[in-house]
């Protein structure tokens, strides 16, 4: 799986097939889960101790020996697998994937590494970086401007202090490196939460459509299976359900029985849509999912066939088109308009374990060029006393503050509602720690949610 990664798969796609092809369920398909998935994760933490182990710089040593020497590190260093074992088993592992030559290479490194506890190859490792910024990138594994965008986001969300910031980065960081646990939503009016906890889910922390699966394929509840439920992050379904929450005033002059029309601008590959979708139904609305390519367009149709089979004709649908030409093709056309914006990602580092090494600062520039042409776009769709909920699954400030400050600043027919009150709990209260406002931003290690920013906006 290491090595379709390093050719571009995406290892929560990947993984998966692999599990099944091997036919690994339980504990087996968990430690190869961990075994995998943690590899790639902490790799920026391991390579620059197998590089002192070899006493030989990691360009000089051979990718698909790397990607053994880094299973095995993992092993010796973050598992619970005995120092003696998890040497022997990567050295067979060496002698059939890379041959009897590496076999032996990989054994003396391996049996370098087992000689010393991870804090005391953190701090060989460390010792010589003299900024606070690299330490951390090594320790917790991160791309240094990743570890620097994240802690200009603490401190210009305002979740922390400077006398905090750099107790919360930790906290992030290592946030980023747990496994995260797997949500599902129930979608309103075609599954309940109760229904999942009978088939063996836990209530969700904080979402009342939430549920958190234990452990296993959730494929096998029939809700999920029937599409009635889905895998989706609770921050998702938060922000999702605060864009059906705000008030929108005067109501909309609607033809026939339909109250409002809800956009979902960018809508693959059809998580929110969904829920958005359900809601809708209930509220006797029409949602409409917008997504810019037709191979997307198809995972939402996929996404969304069970939402819109329990739907009035046309009442959920699905089409192509450019979400930066809606704005002018249908202007003031509707009352509530979700801007799921293409991002980094950097939220959701949890989920995708190789995404921190595929990203780059350039990424940022390009995305926000795209980022604000949606939002001016959902924002000229949006009927006087609409609303349009911009978010994002990165906390990066160019991405979310600053994207829509560039973007409201000229204009002279929008306000800022506080979006913390609409960010709301199954109890009805409202979460905590979600910033100074007006938008609201979620962390991982904070509500346990992907890093999902919020804002809603207030068509004049």
């Amino acid at each position: 799986m290491l090595r379709a990664v390093a050719d571009g798969a995406y290892a929560n796609l990947e993984l998966p097939q692999r599990l099944r092809a091997q036919r690994l369920t339980g504990r087996d398909a968990a430690f190869a889960t961990e075994l995998a998935y943690g590899a790639l994760r902490l790799q920026g933490r391991y390579d620059p101790m197998v590089a002192m182990a070899a006493g030989r710089a990691l360009d000089a040593i051979d990718a698909n020996v790397l990607d053994t020497l880094r299973v095995g590190a993992h092993q010796i260093l973050g598992m619970r697998v005995p120092a003696h074992a998890a040497v022997a088993e990567t050295v067979a592992l060496a002698r059939q994937v890379n041959g009897a030559g590496a076999a032996g290479f990989v054994n003396a490194v391996l049996r370098r590494i087992s000689e010393r506890t991870l804090g005391e190859w953190l701090a060989a490792v460390t010792e010589p970086l003299p900024e606070p910024g690299d330490r951390l990138s090594v320790e917790h594994s991160h791309p240094v401007w990743i570890v620097k965008a994240l802690r200009a986001a603490l401190l210009g969300h305002g979740t922390a202090s400077a006398a905090t910031v750099d107790a919360q980065l930790e906290h992030l960081l290592q946030a980023d490196n747990a496994a995260a646990l797997v949500s599902l939503v129930a979608r309103p009016g075609l599954a309940a939460v109760g229904e999942l906890i009978s088939a063996g889910a836990d209530a969700g922390r904080w979402s009342p459509t939430a549920a958190t699966w234990p452990g296993g394929d959730p494929g096998g509840i029939p809700a999920v299976r029937e599409g009635r439920a889905a895998v989706q992050d609770e921050g998702s379904q938060l922000v999702a359900l605060a864009l059906a929450a705000v008030p929108v005033t005067p109501a909309a002059p609607m033809t026939g029985a339909l109250t409002e029309r809800w956009l979902d601008l960018c809508a693959g590959p059809g998580g929110k849509a969904g829920l958005l979708g359900a809601l809708a139904i209930q509220r006797g609305a029409q949602c409409v999912a917008n997504e810019v390519s037709e191979h997307r367009a198809d995972l939402v149709r996929s996404t969304l066939r069970p939402v819109v089979a329990a739907g009035a004709s046309g009442q959920v649908t699905v089409r192509v088109g450019d979400g930066r030409a809606v704005g002018s093709d249908e202007p003031d056309g509707y009352d509530r308009v979700l801007v799921d914006a293409p991002c980094t990602g950097l939220g959701a580092l949890r989920r995708r374990p190789e995404a921190r090494w595929r990203k780059q600062p350039a990424d940022v520039t390009q995305l926000a060029v795209l980022q604000r042409q949606l939002l001016a776009s959902a924002l000229d769709a949006t009927r006087p006393g609409g609303v349009v909920a911009y978010v994002t699954c990165s906390p990066h400030l160019v991405e979310t503050r600053f994207a829509v400050a560039d973007v409201v600043k000229k204009r002279d027919d929008v306000a800022a509602l506080d979006a913390r009150e609409f960010v709301i709990d199954a109890a009805g209260d409202r979460l905590p720690d979600l910033g100074d406002g007006p938008a609201a931003q979620l962390w991982p290690h904070l509500h346990g949610t992907d890093a999902m920013f919020l804002a809603l906006l207030r068509k004049l």
